[in-house]
């Protein structure tokens, strides 16, 4: 796994005392992996994730995701194929990682359980938009949203659309989801909706119990208690690029504009997802 020495460190001293706690147990307990597209969730489900370290034999590594290195880079290929693949039993991990092989074969093993989270276009074109704007001004996008462009109309225009200009590349809402939504077609991963996440949390939580069960590990614990324990994991203010994520906010920044360059660029993405019935919105 390409992490830090300490890092590493802590995650093996982790991994011990778990296995001390636990003893066979930890052997059954799956890998879990909670996979999303930036700004679709990522940190949400993730801190769902990191309840199960208190219903079990599951470990909290503290690394970054798979796909990112310690300096928040883009990992090659083979760096993330490496770091999927040195995770043992019990631990959680997450990343952004496109459906196509070997991605797919490595998260989807029976020892894995992959949750894939998902979120409306629309918003999630809003949430980049501001956090590339406003928030991280390391953001490959950060100069281009505040200089050449005039307002957020334009800039939720360029999200759309794309962007390929001399250093400035943006690729299209439709093509980032191009990458993503072949999860949704693997029965072995469990797809949750980002708006359920928020608006249906129990529900949600307890069919990822399901799917962790599904995988060979059943929590001791009632599961009202263990719904519970994963519910108050939950907690937005504390990650750093939380801002609002409350779903249906594009209504108050896509001008009518803007609603016709989406219909236009992303074509049947919306029904395909199952945020819309036709393309009448």
């Amino acid at each position: 796994m390409l992490r830090t020495p300490l890092k590493q460190l802590r995650w093996r001293w982790r991994r011990t005392n778990k296995a001390l706690r636990w003893g066979k147990k930890m052997q059954n307990a799956p890998i879990v992996f909670g996979n999303a597209m930036p700004k679709s969730g990522s940190h949400l489900i993730y801190q769902v994730l990191k309840g199960l370290d208190s219903l079990g034999p599951f470990v909290v590594p503290g690394f970054p995701p798979v796909t990112r290195s310690e300096a928040n880079l883009n990992l090659e290929e083979d760096e993330v194929l490496a770091n999927i693949q040195a995770l043992g039993a019990g631990d959680i991990a997450y990343g952004y990682v496109h459906a196509r092989e070997p991605f797919i074969s490595a998260l989807t093993q029976p020892d894995v359980a992959t949750v894939f989270v998902y979120r409306d276009p629309r918003d999630v074109i809003v949430s980049h938009v501001f956090y590339a704007t406003d928030m991280y001004d390391q953001h490959g996008m950060n100069t281009y949203y505040n200089e050449e462009l005039e307002d957020m109309q334009q800039r939720i225009h360029a999200a759309i659309v794309g962007v390929d200009e001399p250093e400035h590349e943006l690729s299209s809402i439709r093509t980032k989801y191009e990458k993503y939504m072949g999860w949704l077609e693997q029965p072995e991963v469990l797809s949750l909706r980002y708006e359920d996440l928020i608006q249906e949390t129990e529900n949600s939580l307890n069919r990822l119990l399901d799917h962790i069960e599904s995988r060979g590990y059943v929590t001791p614990y009632l599961r009202g208690v263990a719904v519970e324990i994963l519910r108050e994991a939950i907690r937005p203010k504390a990650s750093g690029t939380f801002r609002k994520g409350q779903p249906g906010e594009w209504k108050e920044h896509f001008s009518d504009a803007n609603v016709a360059a989406f219909k236009e660029h992303t074509g049947d993405l919306l029904v395909g997802l199952g945020y819309e019935e036709n393309s009448n919105w």
